[in-house]
């Protein structure tokens, strides 16, 4: 959902931007039908354990018992709003950043930006000075790629690039990533055109993000399913966009690696897309490569992005 903007201000998490749409007429139908039924059903339960003093305790403290069954009906139907899709491809991980990882204030990563991409215009750096929404880690700057190359894909070359300039990198999809090969998903290109809108006229976007420790040990496709309704995963531009701005973080082999679900990969170039693009570190160098959407392995976490709506 979209809103008009006040700069610098966003509401906190029950207000966040949702991905997947609103619910539908048929879907509020059928939860305030099954709802009622299990309502009916506790009632038919609690009933016949009452007798008449019991059950006049329970009329006389008719208003708090509403109250604490709404919260506590609330409450159980928010536990089950994670899906069990692909729940098998789960893997328990103890990764965690470098110890040397820290995220720089966002001017600091706006002027290291502009240093690389010299063309770079302006960024709402006020929005990085409240607390991130919930989920995310802190904010980082990241900026439209549109203003780096003419498509997504030339923009993930400039990147690699810019890597590649910096630091040791071993690139094992070189000369293929155009757009047979990587794409971006569907819930990131909605996720970019929101955020993009929030901060119309910023040439480098502030956003609020976690560098994979919240998914660490899933894989990408069972990120994908269990993200929050205002949550999108990170691609390669973004991704490489923050490890230019934080080299630090990937800069151990004991540290946490990092998975692209917010794009999706094509190993045959055939538009077959199930893979996703993986940032490694190995013998002191950054490895670019691609593993399968479906598997799971402790190594692993997705940096995903979450959507706040300004107020």
């Amino acid at each position: 959902m979209r809103s008009s903007a006040r700069s610098g201000d966003y509401g906190d998490s029950k207000r966040d931007s949702h991905l997947s749409g609103n619910t539908t007429d048929l879907q509020k139908k059928q939860l305030q039908d099954f709802l009622g039924e299990a309502a009916q059903e506790a009632y038919r339960t609690a009933i016949v354990q009452l007798d008449r003093q019991t059950a006049q305790a329970v009329l006389d403290q008719s208003k708090t018992l509403k109250g604490e069954v709404t919260e506590r009906l609330v409450e159980i139907i928010h536990s089950h709003t994670t899906s069990d899709k692909f729940k098998d491809e789960e893997v328990r991980s103890d990764r965690v950043y470098p110890p040397t990882y820290r995220v720089r204030p966002i001017e600091a990563q706006v002027t290291k930006l502009r240093e690389i991409f010299p063309g770079l215009g302006s960024c709402h750096e006020r929005l990085a000075r409240k607390d991130p929404p919930a989920g995310a880690e802190a904010w980082f700057a990241v900026p439209r790629w549109q203003k780096v190359a003419p498509t997504y894909n030339e923009a993930v070359e400039q990147v690699i690039e810019a890597l590649g300039a910096r630091r040791k990198v071993s690139n094992r999809i070189i000369g293929k990533v155009g757009g047979t090969y990587l794409r971006e998903s569907e819930r990131a290109r909605l996720a970019k055109s929101i955020l993009g809108e929030q901060q119309e006229g910023h040439d480098i976007l502030v956003v609020a993000a976690q560098m994979g420790m919240l998914h660490r040990g899933s894989s990408a496709r069972r990120t994908r399913v269990a993200m929050a309704g205002n949550e999108y995963g990170l691609g390669m531009f973004a991704i490489g966009c923050i490890l230019l701005t934080h080299p630090e973080r990937l800069s151990t082999g004991e540290t946490l690696m990092i998975d692209c679900s917010g794009d999706e990969y094509s190993v045959r170039g055939d538009y077959t897309f199930d893979r996703v693009p993986l940032f490694d570190y190995d013998a002191a160098a950054i490895e670019i490569s691609i593993f399968y959407e479906d598997r799971a392995r402790n190594l692993w976490g997705t940096p995903t992005a979450f959507l706040y709506k300004l107020v």
